[in-house]
């Protein structure tokens, strides 16, 4: 199995030529579902003219190409753990396999580093926020963009729900496992004990489903609804049965009721997107 440093909501337990594409059809809607919910914005971040930048478990890459597209001076450089990322990039812009749990050994420091969709990614997460804050230039910024786990519901009608059930039962694999998703809540505060400055934590949301009023919000919902059918049988299969020893029948029984769920507009979920950026002291 290849661990994707980038993936949350979805995980490919292959890079076959069919899972990379479809990997990537989800990495490009989780972009776009990101960047829209800012606003358009690729990052909240105060920066000035950036000039070396990071994005940490890059995935398929699409933030950190459009980063250099915008910022054509800027260096930027995204690292994961599996070569995913396309060939023909801009000047700016280059990839390299890395794994941000091991030592850090980049030879100039960043203007700004970012991370997205990582909640489940790091065993120690505060270890890396500290390698993140020793490479950063003095002022400079770092931004984590995650979805904070569970799924809730506005009036308790995802209680009881095989979709709830699913949730429940992954993020109990998941804290076996030593990968718990629920660290996104964390960020801000570790930031802060990291030495970070004038933090500063945004929470936007995402309905699960058509249940949601307005134009924007429905696209939003539609996007994440399709984000979450495609990745959750990659999101239990190898967590239930590594963390709780589940059988593959017994998984896929729950899942194909937790994917209709989804579709269910009577349960009401919604999923939070939690943006956190600070700076590095001067």
């Amino acid at each position: 199995m290849t661990r994707l440093s980038k993936s949350v909501l979805v995980i490919i337990p292959s890079c076959t030529k069919k899972g990379v594409k479809r990997l990537t059809g989800i990495s490009d809607l989780q972009h776009h579902l990101f960047v829209m919910t800012m606003d358009n914005k690729l990052f909240l971040s105060p920066l000035d003219n950036p000039q070396n930048v990071l994005d940490i478990a890059t995935g398929t890459g699409i933030w950190a190409l459009e980063f250099a597209q915008q910022y054509p001076s800027a260096n930027v450089l995204g690292t994961d753990l599996s070569p995913i990322q396309p060939t023909h990039v801009p000047a700016n812009c280059t990839f390299e396999i890395d794994d941000a749990e091991e030592d850090w050994s980049f030879p100039t420091p960043f203007d700004f580093i970012h991370g997205r969709a990582l909640v489940s990614c790091f065993q120690d997460p505060p270890s890396i926020i500290a390698k993140i804050f020793a490479n950063l230039t003095p002022g400079g910024y770092f931004e984590f963009q995650d979805p904070i786990m569970p799924l809730k519901s506005i009036d308790g009608s995802l209680e009881g729900t095989s979709l709830d059930e699913f949730q429940t039962s992954c993020m109990a694999a998941a804290e076996i496992l030593g990968r718990p998703w629920t660290n996104g809540k964390n960020y801000g505060r570790w930031m802060r004990e990291a030495g970070f400055e004038d933090v500063v934590e945004q929470s936007y949301y995402w309905a699960t489903n058509q249940w949601v009023k307005g134009k924007t919000q429905k696209l939003q919902a539609m996007w994440l609804q399709e984000n979450l059918r495609e990745g959750l049988p990659a999101w239990g299969l190898s967590t239930l049965s590594r963390g709780l020893g589940w059988s593959r029948e017994r998984i896929e029984e729950l899942l194909a009721k937790a994917r209709e769920d989804l579709k269910n507009p009577n349960i009401h979920a919604y999923a939070e997107c939690y943006v956190v950026y600070g700076r590095k002291p001067v």
